[in-house]
């Protein structure tokens, strides 16, 4: 009798935990779609007026151009359709994200919806046991289940770290990615740089390319993880610094079409990847540390269990 209801209670439990989490996540995800919505806002308007200053520039004479600016009328006309396909890059960088975090709210309501009267059935249970436990072995039903309680508190927790380190695993293979593409891309410039001519600048941009989707790809994953890490963050025996992992991608889309004619960018670029990859490496060994933590505490509260049980 007990031993079920022990067991429903661990349930319904772990179910709350999920709950607790997953509103916590839908909070977040809703502050971060309101930035992005601001940021797609200010993106538009900035897109409009660069496409604007191209009409201008077209429709202007030669002459007055270079009587107004003394400069070519190609060079500049270049330089503003450079500034709005920069603008453009970023507004469709903005906008998959903004539909990505749509698309994980819409998941976050669904499993919140599954567990709407985790609650209500929680104390519903607990009124059942409370009633059974006076009507037969009070003493012993109640240490069965304050094990029961820190039982199911400790593996709802073991199963959060372990969700939060398979998230940081995938943010790290992204990160690698990346790196490996803006190694490539690094190389391919120095030769640029030598006089390597269109198939050298050909292929360098190619790898850019490629570190490009790899880069959105890891950001992607990032924000997966640090949503895992919202409730392990407050609760954990370790310091974890969660701060900072969202913001790795704007130095790497901050002016990506104008400045990657320059080999600094490249390696700076490169160093941010692998600055960011080391940050994330230490996170999942941390948690590393403290699921072994939880595991052997764990264990100790099964023993607990087991001897209690034996010796009635």
């Amino acid at each position: 009798m007990y031993k079920e209801i022990n067991d429903q209670l661990s349930q319904i439990k772990h179910a709350i935990s999920r709950k607790k989490k997953w509103k916590r996540q839908l909070a977040d995800y809703t502050e971060e779609l309101s930035d992005i919505e601001k940021q797609i806002d200010i993106l538009k308007n900035q897109l409009s007026d660069e496409m604007e200053d191209v009409r201008k520039l077209e429709n202007m004479s030669f002459a007055y151009l270079f009587q107004t600016f003394f400069g070519s009328r190609e060079e500049k006309l270049s330089k503003e359709k450079q500034e709005a396909a920069a603008v453009q890059l970023q507004l469709k960088e903005a906008e998959k994200t903004k539909k990505e975090i749509n698309d994980a709210i819409i998941t976050i309501q669904s499993q919140l919806a599954d567990v709407t009267d985790a609650e209500t059935d929680y104390q519903y249970l607990l009124s059942v046991k409370e009633k059974s436990i006076t009507e037969t072995t009070p003493a012993f039903a109640e240490k069965l289940y304050d094990i029961s309680e820190r039982e199911g508190s400790i593996q709802a927790y073991i199963t959060e770290v372990e969700e939060a380190i398979t998230a940081g695993n995938t943010v790290n293979q992204k990160l690698a990615n990346a790196v490996k593409s803006l190694e490539s891309a690094k190389g391919w410039g120095t030769l640029d740089m030598f006089g390597g001519g269109a198939i050298t600048g050909l292929a360098k941009h190619s790898h850019i390319d490629k570190a490009t989707e790899s880069i959105h790809k890891a950001q992607t994953s990032m924000r997966n993880f640090q949503k895992e890490l919202l409730d392990i963050s407050e609760t954990a025996d370790v310091q974890i610094d969660i701060s900072g992992l969202l913001k790795f991608a704007d130095f790497f889309f901050d002016g990506i079409i104008s400045d990657w004619m320059v080999q600094g960018r490249i390696t700076d670029s490169l160093e941010q990847a692998k600055n960011q990859q080391s940050n994330v490496e230490s996170i999942v060994r941390k948690l590393e540390m403290e699921l072994k933590e939880k595991e052997r505490e764990l264990d100790a509260v099964e023993t607990e269990r087991k001897a209690l049980i034996e010796e009635v």
